[in-house]
């Protein structure tokens, strides 16, 4: 008797638990917490990203690193919750490295100093650049604050993110330019 009441209880927590798993807000846990673990999927992305990046072969690696301590700094909030039936938004304030600011002001300062940038035996022009530009983004300490409102569908009675925009993934990787 004692096994058929323990049987139906896990099974009863089971399912209880894997209702409250399944909602809109722990839908965006998880995936920002794919960020934050650099889960798998995460980190072929970023390759992917790197491969088509302007970087030149050289700074690719250090980029990629750049993201990855950025992803493992972000922080986030969840604002509020808000279901229309099948359909949820679940609005975060995001805090990520302000990377952003620092190529910014990095353009600024080689539009303002072109002949720091000519190329000579050790580097070209393009090498010059994407150093300077990695390096201010090694320097960053500042965070921005974003807000992404995540939307979701209810997909056979499980709560799905919808494609996320590009102007999201820049505010991810500390890049939106406002």
């Amino acid at each position: 008797m004692k096994k058929i009441l323990l049987l139906v209880l896990a099974v009863f927590l089971l399912s209880g638990c894997n209702d409250m798993m399944n909602t809109p807000t722990r839908r965006v846990e998880e995936y920002l917490g794919k960020y934050q673990i650099l889960d798998s999927s995460v980190l072929t992305e970023l390759d992917n990203v790197v491969d088509n990046s302007n970087y030149s072969d050289e700074y690719k690696e250090e980029y990629k690193e750049l993201m990855i301590k950025q992803y493992q700094n972000l922080s986030y909030k969840i604002k509020n919750e808000q279901t229309d039936g099948d359909k949820a938004t679940v609005i975060v304030e995001l805090e990520v490295f302000d990377y952003n600011n620092a190529l910014n002001e990095a353009e600024d300062y080689i539009d303002e100093h072109p002949d720091e940038f000519l190329e000579d035996e050790k580097e070209t022009t393009e090498e010059k650049i994407d150093h300077y530009k990695i390096n201010a983004m090694k320097e960053v300490t500042d965070k921005a604050s974003y807000t992404i409102n995540f939307s979701l569908v209810k997909d056979n009675k499980k709560w799905v993110l919808e494609k996320i925009t590009d102007s999201d993934l820049e505010k991810i990787h500390g890049l939106y330019e406002d």
